[in-house]
Order: structure tokens, then sequence, then C-alpha cells
């Protein structure tokens, strides 16, 4: 394969290959919106809300303007399409997907990281307290599982200093008992905090009493779905999708390419073995566009993307400021089969407009770029219902930018 083919099927394969659907001539269904999440197969989820919430940005990329009450329907009403779990961080995932987790779940000593799996030692006596709480009181947040925790003398009151990952007790143990599946996200409330209950009162009906899949079975789909998912790649990139790790993983890829299911090419340029699923489209030309979120399933495997693209990327939420080569939420822009800038954006919901704190071209821009981010620009201001477009004078295409903005 050449580079340029690589290219359109992982757009292709990420259902951004193609111009998005016309709005104007009826809403995006649920139908539509739940065929793309099969399709992408997770949404990674994210507190930080400065343009979006980071589960609601790689919908919009590929359907445009939709009611992202659909996808609030789809994981907090039942029967419930989407359910919340860990799957390449914490993502929602079609409810087919979440039997194929069970394994990690199982497993959370080792699978979880250092401060969810510390909390089934440190603190088992209020593990079972929360355990018995959210049986009573579910749906229920973690701050009145902490309310709870003090007045039982079991928590200490909590802190305004408390930030970022300084969890308190109960948000520990509900995060742990989340990870475990113990507990689940039945919703989510209006400023975005999990509401936990039991499984047996969030899953669907389907799911309560389904049989167990086997450790390996399950290993061998999450790898094939994020291989699906890439089209084209390494194991690492197929891996990456679920965070799949350890010698399960190698033997599941060579299941894979003895089934057919994976094939072994060659990519020009490309040092490492390289594989396509047998369902990957091979598109003759990429027409799509749209600006792509840091989370988004594209731009994950930052090195995949450099290969694939030819641009360097990072997100640079947790850089200083005076370090940054970019801008703090810098979103790719896709152009065809190109990406042609950076723009670092953020929605200023107070005053109802869409802020450019810089643009940045890449070296694949071309004439058309200035229009097509302007329009892009455009569209989801529109959508995020901020009604102008202001850019600051920070990056070689901020200044032009500006003017194609303004003159529209």
């Amino acid at each position: 394969m050449t580079l340029a083919q690589a290219r359109r099927v992982a757009l292709a394969a990420q259902g951004l290959h193609r111009p998005r659907p016309d709005t104007s001539r009826g809403p995006v269904t649920m139908r539509r919106l739940l065929a793309e999440v099969e399709r992408v197969n997770l949404l990674q989820i994210d507190s930080v809300n400065v343009l979006a919430r980071a589960h609601l940005m790689p919908l919009y990329s590929r359907l445009g303007a939709y009611d992202v009450g659909l996808l609030d329907r789809a994981a907090s009403r039942a029967p419930r399409r989407l359910l919340e779990t860990w799957a390449h961080v914490a993502s929602f995932v079609p409810a087919a997907t979440y039997p194929l987790l069970e394994w990690r779940r199982r497993n959370a000593r080792q699978e979880a990281w250092g401060m969810i799996s510390g909390a089934a030692l440190e603190h088992a006596a209020e593990l079972d307290l929360v355990r018995r709480l959210v049986a009573e009181r579910g749906p229920v947040t973690a701050s009145r599982i902490h309310d709870e925790l003090e007045a039982a003398g079991r928590a200490s009151a909590r802190s305004r200093e408390e930030w970022g990952w300084n969890w308190t007790v109960a948000k520990r143990c509900l995060e742990y008992l989340f990870f475990t599946g113990e507990v689940m996200t039945a919703r989510r409330n209006t400023a975005f905090e999990r509401c936990y209950d039991l499984p047996e009162r969030v899953l669907p009906p389907a799911l309560r009493h389904a049989e167990p899949v086997p450790d390996d079975v399950a290993v061998r789909r999450l790898l094939e779905l994020g291989a699906r998912a890439h089209g084209v790649g390494t194991l690492r990139c197929f891996a990456d999708y679920f965070r799949l790790k350890g010698p399960a993983v190698r033997r599941a890829l060579d299941e894979l390419v003895e089934s057919g299911t994976l094939l072994p090419v060659t990519v020009r340029g490309w040092d490492e073995r390289t594989y396509r699923h047998r369902d990957a489209r091979v598109p003759r030309r990429a027409t799509g566009r749209a600006l792509l979120s840091p989370f988004d399933p594209l731009v994950w495997e930052r090195r995949r993307l450099e290969r694939l693209f030819d641009v360097y990327y990072r997100i640079e939420i947790y850089v200083p400021a005076p370090k940054r080569t970019l801008g703090y939420y810098v979103l790719p822009f896709l152009q065809g089969d190109a990406i042609t800038a950076f723009v670092d954006l953020k929605a200023d919901r107070q005053a109802g407009v869409l802020r450019v704190r810089a643009a940045h071209a890449t070296a694949h821009a071309d004439a058309d770029t200035l229009a097509e981010l302007g329009d892009e620009l455009d569209t989801l201001a529109g959508w995020l219902g901020l009604g102008a477009t202001d850019v600051e004078p920070v990056g070689a295409l901020a200044g032009d930018l500006d003017a194609v903005l303004r003159a529209a």
C-alpha cells in the first residue's frame, strides 16, 4: 500500500473520508448516531469542557450538528444502548461491547491504576458501607455518598482546596467499584457527575444474565474491533484502542492473521509489521472535512498520526503556558486526506463567542484551507449555540483567518 492509500483506509474506517450528512434535509436520528458509535467502538470521556465535552465532539466531527440529547438518552434511559466502563480510558461503549471487558473488571487489582486499585486495601470498611449506600440510595453521586460517610464518621470534611485527582474517600471507593463493575453509571447529572447504581438496575435485560465471555475470546474480539476501527496499522495501534497488554494480545493477533481477519501488508516508508482488516475499504478519494477533538479516536495514537499525516501533534493542557507550541486545547483540522491546520479553541459561553486563541498552518495547507477552515468554524459555532467567532492574533494563520471570517 502507498501511504496515501493507508491514509484513506484509516479515514474510511473512522467514517471521516466523506462529507458529513446534510442536516438541513433532516436531523440526525438515534439509529444513525448509534451506527456511528458502533463504527468507532467507544467514546472517550473527559472532564475538560473548554470547547465541548470530549465524548460529544467525535460524533459532531462525523455527523455534524446533531442533538446531544440523543447521546444522553442512549446512555441514561432504559434499555441503555451505551454503557460507561473502562475501555480506552473511561468511555461510553455499545452495550454489546460491555461483556467483552468483564475480564478487566475482574482483574482490577492489576488493570486499574494506583489511586483506584489501592482503595480495596486502604478503605475496605468504607467500601462495604459504600456498597450498601448505593444499594439503598442509588442512583447517587459521589458527593452524596461522601456526606453519608462523613455523617457516619468514616470521612473527614471536604476541603475546598480539593481539585484534579485529589479525591475524597467516597470518590475513590466509588471509582474502584465502578472499575470492577460492582456499581455502574445510571446517568450523568447537569454538573456531569456520575450517578451510581447497581448493575441490575442499569444493565439492559439481555446482559443481566448473559454467559461470561472467555478471556481469550474477549481479548481477540477487542483486538479485532481495534483493528476494524483503524483499518490499517500495527499491533501497537490495535492494542492501544482498548489498552490491551500482555502475551494474550500477541496470541490474539496470530489467531486473527491465521483466520484471515487481519491481512499482513507493507506500507511504503513504514518499517513495522503492518496489518489491514479484511473489511477495510480503500476509497479512491477522501473528501471529508472536520475539526478533530484531542480525544478523537483518529488522533489517540500520536505516533501513528505522525506517520500517516506527517504532522506532529500533542495535547498541551498540562504544559505550562510559556512552553506550549500550539496552544491549550488544540484541534487538528482535517481537509480531505490531509491535516492542514491546528486551531486552539475555546467556547466562551458567557460572551456567546467561539474564541480562536491561535491558528497554525501545517506544511499541507493549500489555497482552499482558509475558506474551508472558516466555514468549519462557523458551523461549529452554530452547533455550540455561539453567535460569533473571534480570532486572536496568535499563529501564522490567524491574520488571514480573521480576515476570511470577517468577510464572511
